[in-house]
């Protein structure tokens, strides 16, 4: 039964429990069907528990999305002798590999989003997101210079989404083609953006 494969999938932090249960639950019913108490219940996590965890299913979302961040961070820093271009290849595309288990998910949560931004926004974060994913390639996203830089890549992210979302290959190979094109496109603004937050320093937690 659905249910009892949720179950075993399940992590021991509630914390993770109540994250992979509310993806799970969105790709299964839809993410306007459930609420915080489905979510909790499919979790097997008091419903006081996930309150103090989290106190809407938007903070679940933007919960989960900083962890995404963490698991790309967590990961080896690309060489700063790397050109640009291949540096953010990287870490975009660790952070699509990370995103890969719940691609389901995510599906359901943004297809029942259209006209509802809280979702959206509590998902993507771009901003500060992308500010991290700067730093994760080792360059600087403070300060004006730098923030054009993370819209620019905030823009370029979103432009390869929609191509993630449909790639069923294991090894991601079809986004890996789409975003490699598109930082190929970029590059020359890339380059004069790197350039001019290179002496921006790093975002503080």
């Amino acid at each position: 039964m659905p249910t009892r494969r949720r179950s075993r999938a399940l992590p021991q932090d509630p914390r993770q429990r109540l994250i992979a249960a509310a993806l799970a639950l969105a790709a299964e019913k839809g993410w306007r069907r459930i609420g915080m108490p489905e979510i909790a219940a499919a979790a097997g996590v008091p419903l006081a528990a996930a309150h103090r965890l989290f106190r809407s299913r938007f903070a679940l979302l933007a919960g989960w999305r900083r962890d995404i961040d963490e698991a790309v961070l967590a990961g080896p820093a690309p060489s700063v002798n790397d050109p640009l271009r291949d540096r953010l290849f990287e870490v975009l595309m660790r952070r699509f590999e990370v995103l890969k288990p719940y691609r389901a998910g995510l599906k359901a949560i943004l297809r029942d989003s259209i006209g509802t931004p809280a979702p959206v926004k509590a998902l993507l974060g771009l901003r500060r997101s992308m500010a991290w994913m700067l730093a994760a390639a080792n360059v600087p996203a403070a300060g004006i210079r730098g923030q054009l830089m993370v819209k620019l890549v905030g823009a370029l992210y979103l432009s390869v989404f929609p191509v993630f979302l449909r790639d069923e290959g294991a090894d991601l190979g079809t986004t890996m083609a789409a975003l490699d094109r598109r930082l190929r496109q970029a590059e020359t603004l890339l380059g004069a953006f790197g350039r001019l937050a290179a002496a921006a320093p790093k975002p503080q937690t």
